[in-house]
């Protein structure tokens, strides 16, 4: 995946929050068909919009054009599914969705980075894992919340794209016994939180030795902590990448629900531990 490809996601956000009136915390817009902005395929374009349409989380979309591209706008409530994730003690970070189509830049980077499956810590609705099956790597999603674990069987069945479900806390799975050959790890949660997310689930994966020679980590960094002393890479995972030793492979740059208001969006990390 091109980073232009990332940047032009970026600019159709930008140009939606210009001409669209906020009506809810949760909006996002994604294009009717093909368009040399955001260059994704038609088929792959309406099965994005059929986990919307499915999704219990956003109400009738609307359509409108941004920067001459058609699209349909999604407005939602996650209240319910927020206030819900934040009950467990190991959750370091309440429910937030990115925005769907950065869920599938994500999951075609990752492919095309060489991993063979995404296993998403904190999945929540389960964008990032539909988004993977859709590109063609198998996805697991591990979600501490039952109810979002649930909204996620739930899509899968609707939209008939199978990615795995496991309904449990990531710090204590058995990462050795779900037959993972190349794994990306997505972890969810920005840096002030998701360092002791990370902390707790990246010695599980080394000490697995096929694991620990193949895998890779996707963090959630922010841009804002670039003058963050403790951090070279700028984005806040600086610490975490130097105690084990990770390589960056890319950093990409991809609007969230919580940036849509925001300059400034979220910053993506792919690492691989060799």
């Amino acid at each position: 995946m091109s980073y232009r490809f990332a940047q032009g996601i970026v600019k159709l956000k930008k140009e939606f929050v210009k001409s669209h009136v906020a009506t809810s915390f949760v909006r996002e817009a994604i294009p009717v068909s093909y368009s040399t902005l955001v260059p994704i395929q038609d088929k792959i374009l309406s099965s994005l919009h059929d986990f919307m349409t499915n999704n219990p989380i956003y109400f009738e979309p609307e359509h409108i054009r941004i920067s001459n591209i058609s699209c349909r706008v999604y407005a939602g409530d996650i209240n319910d599914y927020w206030l819900s994730s934040k009950k467990y003690d190991t959750n370091y970070q309440p429910f937030y969705p990115t925005w769907m189509l950065s869920a599938y830049a994500l999951a075609l980077g990752a492919k095309l980075l060489g991993f063979s499956e995404i296993v998403d810590i904190g999945s929540g609705d389960g964008r990032i894992g539909y988004c993977g099956k859709l590109v063609g790597l198998r996805s697991l999603g591990i979600e501490i919340d039952g109810q979002l674990a649930n909204l996620q069987r739930k899509l899968s069945s609707l939209t008939n794209v199978s990615f795995e479900v496991v309904n449990a806390d990531a710090t204590s799975v058995d990462y050795d016994s779900l037959g993972l050959s190349r794994p990306i790890f997505f972890i969810s949660g920005l840096p002030e939180w998701g360092e002791m997310l990370a902390s707790s689930i990246i010695p599980h994966i080394m000490e697995i030795p096929k694991l620990r020679e193949c895998s890779g980590f996707n963090f959630m960094g922010s841009h804002i902590m670039n003058n963050h002393s403790r951090d070279k890479t700028s984005w806040g995972w600086g610490e975490i990448i130097e105690m084990f030793e990770l390589k960056i492979k890319k950093c990409i740059t991809l609007p969230t629900c919580w940036t849509i208001d925001q300059k400034i969006d979220t910053a993506y990390v792919f690492t691989s531990i060799v």
